[in-house]
């Protein structure tokens, strides 16, 4: 059974074109780098914008136009008149401003090898599969919503089937908007979002857990019973967090507060002081008294730059020296960047992320639906 009137591939396979970097840039030092890009920037001028998620490194960020979350940047990159996008972040963030940004705009992707693991543990295909399954397990009506961390053809798969997009900001009014239209959620990919979310509409008893692969697991029939069904996903970052961080930070710093993302597990949103957005992160600790200290839960990137934006604030990571970079993030090398601006300069365009224009006009339709919300 196809419920998917669009083809589509695996991630792995869809950007064929996007290219490694080559070797004459791969031993540049910082100086000899910033140089150059700072020359190709000047070239270039109002023709290319460069976005810097708030997971990448420094020497990424202090080259960016704008720094925030991913579908911020997309906003930025459509209001930008600049001919090229350079995204400083993950595939999934590339696409959604392909999507969003005119025609004319071409958005690159510096690195091949940035693809959000998180986005990755749902593909359209194996949804496209799973939906069969659950649909004919349950006469009732399944919405779907994925969250902006997915690629291109599962926002347009949600579209096809009647849901929507959703942020970390504003996945509750998803969950209403979609209760209003159906009976049950499928929330994918990302299950501690949704358990959080959940919890934000009493509705924690409503819950299930499903992972379709899992001969062991719970089975269509039984997900069914229940009103909101978690995608077995998670963000590899945000589910190292646990209680016992928090503990720590707390004996060894006893006025600490403690923020964190709303990806990290249940227990540790809990036991937290604020939970929300790496927008509602980066506010917080710039709405700070001076002297205060904060234990940030998040990719730690974004912890060193407030860190230094913010001297005034005692900024420490939440799990301490264990906190780690996201992986996928990492891959946006700053050589990487000078690269691709250097090209464009020669008039050449490297890693173009283009998505199929099926799959953008029914992913817009699904970022259109969240925005009415």
């Amino acid at each position: 059974m196809e419920t998917a009137q669009f083809e589509t591939d695996l991630s792995l396979f869809k950007y064929d074109n996007l290219e490694q970097l080559p070797p004459s840039y791969r031993e540049l030092d910082e100086d000899e780098r910033t140089e150059r890009i700072e020359a190709a920037l000047d070239e270039l001028g109002d023709d290319v914008v460069i976005l810097g998620h708030n997971y990448q490194r420094r020497e990424i960020v202090e080259h960016a136009d704008f720094i925030g979350d991913s579908y911020q940047l997309s906003k930025e990159a459509a209001n930008a008149d600049a001919d090229y996008v350079i995204f400083g972040g993950v595939t999934f963030m590339a696409e959604s401003a392909d999507i969003i940004t005119d025609d004319d705009q071409s958005v690159i992707l510096p690195s091949m090898e940035a693809s959000c693991p998180m986005a990755g543990m749902a593909e359209a295909l194996q949804v496209d599969a799973a939906w069969a399954e659950l649909t004919a397990a349950t006469d009732e009506n399944i919405i779907p919503i994925t969250y902006m961390n997915s690629y291109a053809d599962l926002k347009a798969f949600c579209a096809e089937q009647g849901g929507l997009v959703c942020t970390s900001s504003n996945a509750h009014k998803a969950f209403e908007y979609a209760f209003e239209k159906g009976d049950k959620v499928l929330f994918l990919p990302d299950k501690h979002l949704g358990e959080n979310t959940a919890h934000r509409l009493d509705m924690a008893d409503e819950i299930v857990e499903w992972d379709p692969w899992d001969p062991e697991g719970v089975t269509a029939e039984a997900a069914t019973d229940n009103d909101i069904i978690l995608w077995e996903g998670y963000c590899q970052v945000h589910e190292r967090f646990t209680p016992e961080h928090i503990e720590q930070v707390r004996d060894d710093h006893p006025d600490a507060n403690v923020v964190v993302h709303p990806e990290c597990r249940r227990e540790v949103v809990e036991a937290a002081d604020v939970v929300g957005s790496t927008s509602t992160i980066t506010e917080t600790v710039a709405n700070a008294d001076p002297g205060e200290t904060w234990a940030i839960g998040t990719e730690i990137h974004l912890t060193n730059h407030l860190s230094r934006w913010h001297p005034e604030v005692n900024v420490l990571p939440l799990c301490g020296d264990a906190c780690m970079d996201c992986n996928a993030m990492r891959q946006i090398d700053p050589n990487y960047l000078a690269w691709v601006l250097e090209e464009l300069v020669e008039g050449r365009e490297r890693n173009v992320i283009e998505v199929a224009p099926e799959e953008k006009d029914l992913a817009q339709v699904a970022l259109d639906r969240m925005l009415e919300i």
